[in-house]
């Protein structure tokens, strides 16, 4: 049995670095048609914006806040072979802003055949059993869990959940937590994580639970994101941290190299962190961006990112505070390839 059934990891996940330029602008170079994109202006206080083939073009929502989707058409106005395309902008800065320079984090799932059996069948989906990613748009019921059919013949291993046609926060659950059904974290808040009665329900290979009331609003429209862990691709992943630099520092294996990585302290108040191998391209990587703030990009040492992983190379709180607990979320690519040999050193 080959070790990874991806062997090109950019062929699902890419990084893009852009200028903006006010106008109608392509961006290419991306290496599919994504289907979830991320976008944050590096050098501005703006908000991140998100889009997927779910909603639709034009409709972004934000991870800094918990507001509803915005519909417009000076943002991103359409899903390319190779990339995508944002709209002429002016004031808000967001995604095109002439002279401001912007990091776009784009995801490829791609069928569009809706599972059935859910509670109500999503509206419209978007999913990969290859990458392990789906998309799902749904409407909760009045009552209830919702229980979404998500088609990705895995376990799920981190779930988001934001409402989109009000305002609602962003729940996330990870397959790190100690309680399965209570524990939750928000994408809008540096807040630790909470425990709140029943968020969630069962999750395995066919099932996607999510608590009406708790994590859904009633009869109210949410896009879902479900990630399964994919070997040599993605994993997703909980650690301890002990409060110290150089070879002391915490090494985490994930069995490929990464080039994405989503943190947050579950134990304590700090920053989600975003960093990635495209805005600096060697170690150890050094900018942050925070999903839940808007502050622009921030040089700070963060990891060393290894044949097999990644070890962590300062000692804040954002990534190292002593004895605190950690869940992230990493892709990036295997070194060896389908040669049945996994990537153990480094």
């Amino acid at each position: 049995m080959a070790y990874t059934t991806v062997n090109k990891s950019t062929d699902y996940q890419s990084t893009k670095l852009y200028d903006g330029t006010g106008a109608s602008n392509a961006i290419t170079g991306i290496g599919f048609q994504p289907d979830w994109v991320w976008i944050k202006n590096r050098v501005q206080t703006y908000w991140h914006q998100k889009y997927d083939a779910a909603r639709g073009v034009n409709k972004s929502i934000a991870s800094n806040v918990n507001n509803a989707q915005e519909n417009r058409t000076d943002n991103l106005n359409s899903f390319d072979t190779d990339g995508f395309t944002v709209g002429a902008e002016g004031g808000d800065r967001n995604v095109n802003y002439s002279g401001d320079t912007y990091v776009a984090w784009n995801w490829k799932a791609g069928t569009t055949s809706i599972p059935s059996g859910s509670t109500s069948d999503p509206s419209a989906v978007s999913i990969n059993t290859t990458s392990g990613f789906g998309i799902y748009k749904i409407t909760a019921p009045g009552s209830g869990n919702y229980v979404l059919k998500h088609g990705l013949g895995a376990t799920p291993a981190m779930v988001i959940v934001k409402r989109t046609d009000g305002t609602q926060g962003w729940m996330v659950w990870h397959k790190s937590f100690s309680n399965a059904t209570d524990d939750y974290i928000q994408f809008n808040t540096d807040a630790a994580k909470g425990t709140y009665s029943s968020c969630w329900g069962t999750m395995n290979s066919t099932d996607c639970t999510i608590a009406t009331g708790g994590t859904l609003d009633v009869n109210a429209e949410h896009i879902i994101y479900v990630f399964t862990e994919v070997t040599g691709y993605s994993k997703f992943g909980k650690y301890v941290a002990n409060d110290q630099d150089g070879y002391k520092s915490p090494f985490i294996y994930t069995g490929f190299k990464p080039r994405f990585i989503i943190f947050k302290n579950i134990s304590s108040t700090a920053n989600w962190v975003i960093t990635d191998d495209k805005r600096r391209i060697y170690n150890p990587t050094n900018k942050k961006l925070y999903p839940n703030d808007t502050s622009a990009e921030v040089s700070d040492e963060i990891a060393n990112l290894l044949s097999n992983g990644f070890k962590l190379d300062n000692s804040t709180g954002d990534l190292n505070a002593a004895a605190y607990e950690y869940i992230y979320m990493a892709f990036g690519q295997t070194l060896v390839g389908t040669n049945n040999v996994p990537c153990t050193g480094w």
